[in-house]
């Protein structure tokens, strides 16, 4: 029988697929999972709470003679983690060098022209840090994002877009109204402090998801 699974904090497709012994895409373009796809759009964007339904396995048979040895190959199922870096001017910290700790594991690079950075990280990684340079330490919360539709969606966007709002508390209050605020007046939104749709899209753009 089909398992529905409760999303928790921190839980997205990747890390669900992975518990569950399946590929990403096979759980998020399941038919269970139309209506779900349809309102998140994002498969690394859920919320506490949604259900997602992990299909049956299916068996699968192959042929080969016997006396011989074969080998079955697992396919890998990496997460990709993206970052893109930019100064407070919106403009890309390009080739700027960094260290990148996952489970305990390291990597070492520099991001790219556009700021930009992309790693293969375990689907059920949550936490992380990451080190620019010799000084700026960021640590990083993997797949906690909330939805833009919730507060703790739009709170979690603007501190990571350098406009703090007090932490992610859930609820739009006086400081995060006053992020939203200096979040509008910056990229040339009427400075209501409101959750508009204008503003809903912006923060969409410029976090990347």
């Amino acid at each position: 029988m089909p398992v529905r699974h409760n999303v928790a904090q921190g839980e997205c497709i990747s890390s669900i697929a992975d518990r569950y012994g399946f590929l990403p895409d096979t759980i998020w373009n399941d038919p269970a999972n139309a209506d779900l796809k349809r309102e998140r759009k994002n498969p690394n964007v859920l919320f506490p709470g949604d259900v997602v339904v992990v299909p049956d396995k299916r068996a699968r048979e192959e042929t080969g003679g016997t006396g011989q040895t074969h080998r079955f190959r697992k396919k890998n199922t990496p997460a990709m983690l993206r970052l893109r870096l930019l100064d407070e001017e919106n403009r890309p910290r390009g080739g700027l060098k960094y260290t990148l700790e996952i489970d305990g594991r390291y990597s070492e690079g520099s991001t790219d022209s556009d700021g930009k950075i992309e790693h293969p990280i375990p689907p059920g990684a949550q936490k992380g840090v990451l080190l620019l340079g010799d000084e700026d330490i960021i640590p990083l919360s993997l797949g906690g994002m909330d939805p833009i539709e919730n507060p703790s969606g739009v709170q979690a966007r603007l501190m990571n877009l350098g406009f703090d709002c007090g932490g992610v508390t859930g609820a739009i209050d006086s400081r995060t109204r006053e992020a939203l605020k200096g979040f509008q007046r910056k990229n040339g939104l009427s400075p209501s402090g409101n959750v508009d749709e204008d503003t809903k899209a912006k923060l969409l753009q410029l976090h990347g998801s």
